[in-house]
């Protein structure tokens, strides 16, 4: 078990500017606040002016910008001090690889297949391009290579004896084999040197260890000629003459080309279409090793009790790999980012407490959408922007869309694996390379999961990889009724291991690693920017498609969790959220009022006419912003330009972040700033905002009481204890005003228990009752633990003509949650709705109101502030 108590984690995004000297900082008031643990971003070594922690160069070390190692040991010791644990996130799939800093990569482009790091990366060393075999393709210029090479662009520099090639800010390694190439007269007998160094079988570890010890006595005493003169000479003389230094570069282990090589032709596996992020393989034991050798040092020294994993699904064996690291780390908390689908569980035999509560998320955010309203909102949306296709069909199209044009290598890749597979089968071996492609892209696009978890390394199939692999073959079929269907079946009997064959474990390994990322890409990073119905369901782990849900499928789901992951995380705001949890609470409202917000956009349309430029930006860009300045008001020219010149680009229908098109952007900034800059408009939102608002704050706190409450175990955001009205990032990692949070928990803490409540809604602007509903729940989960680690979860019969409007349960007989729902419409009016409390007395931790067991009004349960947690006063019978 961990060292601390698990009760809530508090996830803090560190940067150059917020190290571990600011988090230590804050570790006082989150141990009032009634937090258990600190959950940080990835803080191992990254690339230099890193936001994130996700792009990381050497394992071995904590990232020196965020305060290095004595930075490090000062925060833990805080934690220490205060009682507080850690979680760290940590992230086992792939390394920044621009620049030097990462030693390994460094290494495989100065040595190619033989470097003794050439199998930590997943590279194809023999790809289909012939011309990129034992090369890797660097697609890092900003032209065609001959362009830049006789552009003078590419130069031969040295820094002391080591040679390396430079682009503008970039540097290269040059392979110890070719300084001959260069060196001349004066060098000639270290030049013979540097060519004899052994040429090694990709495997001979021992003799890469002895080569790199040979080299580097080499560059030693080429450094202690001392001849500097001689040697930038010889680099002169090449950079003088294009066709040497092209002679030179065609030696090396790499092959530089221009970035749009990327999309098609790249023989190294990326984080998604990142090209500077590189896949490690950590399937490999020494992969394993290498990689988390601080973080187990940690994990089993009581530095850390738990671990966040950043994307299994790019894992080539996510259950191999959690089986190892559960063995390394024994007790630690162990959940992973695994984005669900509806109704999709993660795999049962992953040794996980479970996800990061992406699905729980979804799953209280379905409460607050009044289903009743989808019919009205599908026929405004459609008519204000004309777009006609329904969410599945974006999704599909979407999903075809960054296989064309991000994903390209990916599937070539796959694709020449299929050629393999079928030319060893003579019932297939006549299918052209384009066909099986069509048919591979085909059933990637109607997989209605991110991946499947075939193990081929032992045969086993889940009955639920069969149902989504049988379910992506059928809609293919459907769809496309051109495909082979024999070739479709050969396809899927191949991925569920039902046919065997040369190359059939690499297609499906290769296959479920890239099926992951065309969702990721395809759906959250393209779909969701592309249709916005209601952007409150555009969430990450969410369905757009599916429009609210009732208590009782809540009730359900929370019953499952309870049996099946009763410690996972559970979240509302993340760093990877699209909108905060006020912003889609605020939205969410705009589902019980579709008319009047009809009649809204319809107003607001016409009053921003004339801020248009040549028709532009499009409908939808309008109705997205208009949903964005609803969810995110008050909020300035800055936020609302970024945030919209992003969504534009990630909707990649009129402008993308590969091809930018300035005039249609121009014209999109021009609109944004019109539309802020107008009085009549901006009079016209605030006078339709203020019951949304309201609404939306109701919504946030019922959010905000579930997630404190519900089976598992709560996260929060940094700064989300108070309103925080942030979109996706950068705009969700500003800076957090923790002085002011400190100033108006001290306040609460003078409020006493009586009249916190009333008295925190009156001053709702401040953000003084969702800081309440926060402070309030951790110490009810501090006081009695049980209720909420190992106590039942019930519903609560809620009757009478408001019924719907209310969800209601009990946790352990110790504790009972009352919140409203659609509250807008509501208007108050409860209408005799009851609650059946358990027996007992119970007392409300928001107003100190108390109440007998059995039918009690809604009206009175919620009559001193929104939402209610009621802690049992009296023992049993």
């Amino acid at each position: 078990m961990p060292g601390v108590p698990l009760r809530a984690t508090y996830r803090v995004q560190l940067t150059p500017r917020f190290g571990f000297e600011r988090a230590a900082a804050v570790v006082d008031y989150l141990a009032r606040l009634g937090i258990s643990h600190l959950y940080c971003s990835p803080y191992l070594q990254a690339a230099p002016g890193s936001e994130h922690g996700y792009d990381v160069v050497d394992h071995s070390r904590v990232n020196q910008e965020l305060g290095g190692e004595e930075g490090h040991r000062r925060l833990c010791a805080r934690l220490a001090e205060h009682g507080l644990g850690q979680v760290l996130d940590v992230v086992p799939n792939h390394m920044a690889i621009s620049g030097h800093w990462n030693r390994w990569w460094w290494d495989v482009l100065e040595n190619g297949p033989t470097s003794r790091f050439a199998s930590y990366f997943d590279v194809s060393w023999d790809p289909p391009e012939r011309r990129l075999k034992n090369r890797i393709l660097l697609p890092a210029l900003g032209d065609h290579y001959g362009r830049v090479l006789e552009a003078h662009q590419l130069r031969l520099v040295r820094q002391g004896a080591r040679l390396l090639v430079r682009y503008y800010e970039s540097e290269y390694p040059i392979d110890p084999r070719t300084y001959g190439t260069v060196l001349g007269e004066g060098f000639q007998d270290l030049a013979a040197e540097f060519a004899k160094l052994p040429i090694l079988a990709p495997d001979d570890r021992a003799g890469a260890v002895g080569r790199h010890q040979r080299a580097a006595e080499l560059l030693d005493r080429l450094e202690a000629r001392g001849a500097s003169e001689g040697l930038d000479a010889c680099v002169a003389r090449i950079n003088s003459d294009v066709e040497r230094l092209d002679e030179l570069l065609e030696q090396q282990n790499y092959r530089l080309a221009r970035w749009q090589t990327a999309g098609y032709e790249l023989d190294y596996r990326r984080f998604f279409d990142v090209n500077s992020l590189a896949a490690l393989r950590a399937e490999d034991p020494e992969v394993f090793a290498q990689t988390h050798r601080r973080v187990l040092e940690w994990a089993n020294s009581g530095v850390l009790d738990g671990i966040r994993i950043d994307h299994p699904d790019g894992l080539r064996d996510p259950l191999g790999y959690f089986q190892r690291l559960s063995a390394a780390a024994p007790g630690a908390w162990i959940v992973a980012e695994k984005i669900l689908a509806r109704k999709e569980q993660p795999p049962p035999d992953w040794p996980i407490a479970g996800t990061t509560g992406y699905d729980f998320l979804n799953r209280v955010l379905g409460l607050l959408v009044e289903e009743r309203a989808e019919e009205a909102l599908t026929a405004l949306y459609t008519a204000f922007t004309g777009e006609t296709a329904g969410y599945p069909d974006v999704r599909y199209q979407r999903k075809h869309q960054v296989m064309r044009d991000l994903l390209g290598s990916d599937i070539n890749q796959l694709g020449e694996l299929f050629v393999r597979v079928c030319e060893g089968n003579r019932r297939y071996r006549d299918f052209t390379r384009p066909e099986l492609i069509d048919c591979l892209t085909e059933v990637i696009a109607c997989l209605p999961v991110y991946r499947t978890y075939v193990r081929t390394e032992t045969g086993a199939v889940s009955a639920a990889d069969r149902a989504y692999v049988d379910a992506a073959l059928g809609e293919a079929a459907r769809g496309r009724p051109d495909l082979d269907p024999e070739l479709l079946d050969f396809l899927g009997r191949l991925w569920l291991l039902d046919e065997r064959g040369d190359h059939t474990a690499e297609l499906v390994a290769r296959l479920q690693e890239t099926s992951g990322p065309v969702t990721a890409k395809g759906v959250e990073d393209t779909a969701f920017y592309a249709y916005t119905r209601l952007v409150a369901l555009n969430e990450v782990g969410g369905d757009p498609g599916q429009f609210g849900g009732a208590p009782a499928q809540f009730h359900e789901e929370s019953r499952q969790a309870l049996e099946r992951w009763p410690r996972a995380m559970l979240a509302t705001s993340t760093h990877d959220a699209k909108r905060s949890e006020d912003v889609r609470a605020r939205l969410a409202v705009l589902s019980e009022i579709p008319a009047e917000w009809q009649a809204a956009v319809r107003r607001w349309a016409e009053i921003n006419q004339p801020h248009r430029t040549d028709g532009l930006p499009d409908a939808g860009a309008e109705y997205l912003l208009y949903q964005t300045l609803v969810g995110a008001w008050p909020i300035g020219r800055e936020r609302a330009v970024g945030y919209m010149t992003k969504a534009t680009r990630e909707a990649k229908t009129h402008t993308s972040w590969i091809a930018p098109v300035p005039a249609y952007e121009s014209a999109l900034e021009s609109f944004v700033t019109g539309v802020l800059g107008d009085e009549h408009f901006q009079a016209d939102l605030e006078s339709f905002l203020p019951p949304v608002i309201e609404a939306g704050r109701i919504n946030s706190l019922a959010m905000k009481l579930l997630c404190l409450t519900a089976p598992g175990v709560p996260d929060l955001y940094q700064g989300s204890e108070l309103w925080d009205l942030s979109l996706v990032d950068p705009d969700n990692r500003r800076p957090v005003d923790y002085e002011a949070r400190r100033r108006l928990l001290e306040g609460l803490e003078r409020l006493g228990e009586g009249g916190a409540g009333p008295a925190a809604w009156a001053d709702r602007e401040s953000g003084l009752p969702k800081l309440l509903v926060v402070s309030r729940a951790l110490a009810l989960r501090s006081e009695r633990p049980s209720a909420f680690a190992t106590g039942d979860y019930r519903p609560l019969e809620v009757a009478g003509e408001k019924a719907r409007h209310a969800v209601a349960f009990a946790r352990g007989g110790e504790v009972a949650v009352v919140v409203p729902r659609l509250t807008l419409v509501l208007g108050g009016d409860w209408a005799g709705t009851t609650c059946q409390l358990p027996p007992e007395t119970w007392a409300d931790r928001f107003t100190g109101a108390r109440f007998e067991g059995g039918a009690v009004p809604a009206a009175e349960l919620l009559a001193g502030f929104p939402v209610a947690l009621l802690a049992r006063e009296t023992g049993p019978g």
